[in-house]
């Protein structure tokens, strides 16, 4: 076979691993980020009140988080397919069970356990790193950004879908089917089979023991500040993901642009996730981060002040959704870094878990805010003061990569 041939093969490949990914996090992601226009519903048929079911909601937050370092640990040991096979099944069998459960518990178990656990299961941790093992080190950014894209391009698709449904069928089929369509991801657990040391990047791959991988990373002060700036990131996606339908509910504004404000966040993060992968290979992934922050905080400020109609709203999603999940990218890119491709999944994972502890918040607390004093405003202000502090400590982080321990090799 010649040189060329085996080339065009290799790339091939690759963009078959790309889109499986990509499209995964497309289904995952999609039908997670449209289960805010459910929430209203859901307090319809249960009576159990915003702040319950709001909790239900932020235990999502934190078991898409808990479950990706756990994932990333067996899929850096056995590979990602198995892992994400589980994944799958996970999410529709809990999105499936919600419209039968009838207390917090119940859906704590359905939306927050299952449906959310599986996602991160088959979540970014798991996707990023089985992509990176395949991509030479200069286009990691760009994979990064396309992977990504992907998540937020099942947040534009899925988000109007599932308006329509609900209105058309009702909130409980239409649940029902958005959930089924998660089995189309069922491929990529096949694309992905295989040992986790499979690699088509010349270095060969080293990896720690979980817990010797987690303890070095704990203690390298660059990588805890990026883990705090992703708490704030968890604490601003999870809030808008879960609370904008109500946010735009309360400006008096139609149900279906709930639905459209949710898919301008996915259609704009889209953009903000390529742009993202394009920036890491060229500038500092800290500053990118920096800015990103920033920008939130200007954003969130702007629209606090102006007049609350459905442009507004939609330019406001709009704008946000260019940083929504922009910060993925260079994060998974400092992780790889500091410590390499070969922990990846782990350390990333457990990145991501502080997000989701951010996002519990977010979501809960939005709740509880608006059933207490009938507004968001306080949640508004706290988002602002977050984001300034996260474009803050991104600064003095250190983008350099650590020294490692690596287990000694017994002689013969």
């Amino acid at each position: 076979m010649t040189e060329p041939h085996l080339h065009r093969k290799k790339h091939i490949a690759v963009w078959l691993v790309l889109l499986g990914a990509a499209g995964t996090f497309a289904l995952t992601m999609g039908v997670r980020q449209t289960m805010g226009l459910f929430l209203s519903s859901l307090n319809t048929a249960t009576g159990l009140g915003l702040a319950s079911i709001s909790l239900a909601f932020a235990f999502g937050q934190i078991f898409w988080g808990v479950t990706q370092p756990f994932a990333g640990a067996y899929a850096d040991r056995v590979g990602a397919g198995r892992v994400l096979l589980i994944g799958i099944a996970l999410v529709v069998l809990g999105m499936f069970i919600t419209p039968m459960m009838t207390s917090t518990w119940g859906l704590i178990l359905s939306i927050g356990i299952m449906a959310a656990g599986g996602a991160g299961i088959a979540g970014p941790a798991v996707l990023m790193s089985a992509c990176m093992r395949m991509i030479p080190a200069e286009k990691q950014g760009m994979a990064m950004g396309i992977v990504n894209a992907g998540g937020s391009l099942g947040q534009f698709m899925m988000a109007p879908i599932a308006a329509i449904l609900l209105v058309s069928i009702g909130w409980a089929n239409a649940m029902q089917l958005l959930a089924l369509f998660v089995l189309l991801a069922l491929p990529s657990a096949w694309l992905f089979r295989g040992n986790a040391q499979n690699t088509t990047v010349a270095k060969p791959v080293q990896r720690l023991g979980a817990g010797e991988a987690i303890g070095q990373a704990l203690r390298n002060p660059s990588y805890l500040l990026l883990a705090g700036g992703f708490f704030v990131c968890g604490f601003h996606v999870a809030f808008l993901g879960t609370h904008l339908p109500g946010i735009v509910a309360a400006c008096g504004l139609p149900t279906q642009f709930g639905g459209w404000s949710l898919a301008m966040l996915g259609l704009f993060n889209i953009i903000g996730s390529v742009a993202m992968g394009w920036a890491v290979g060229r500038w500092r992934m800290k500053s990118l981060l920096s800015l990103v922050y920033a920008a939130r905080a200007i954003a969130v400020t702007v629209f606090l002040v102006a007049p609350k109609n459905g442009t507004t709203v939609l330019i406001f999603a709009a704008v946000m959704g260019l940083t929504f999940l922009s910060t993925v990218p260079p994060t998974a890119g400092l992780v790889t870094k500091f410590f390499g491709v070969g922990n990846l999944a782990t350390l990333f994972g457990l990145v991501m878990l502080t997000h989701q502890v951010g996002g519990f918040l977010g979501a809960y607390l939005g709740g509880k805010v608006f059933e207490s004093t009938g507004s968001f405003d306080l949640i508004w202000y706290a988002d602002i003061a977050l984001a300034v502090g996260a474009a803050l400590i991104h600064l003095p982080i250190k983008e350099a990569l650590v020294v490692r321990k690596l287990p000694r090799v017994q002689a013969a």
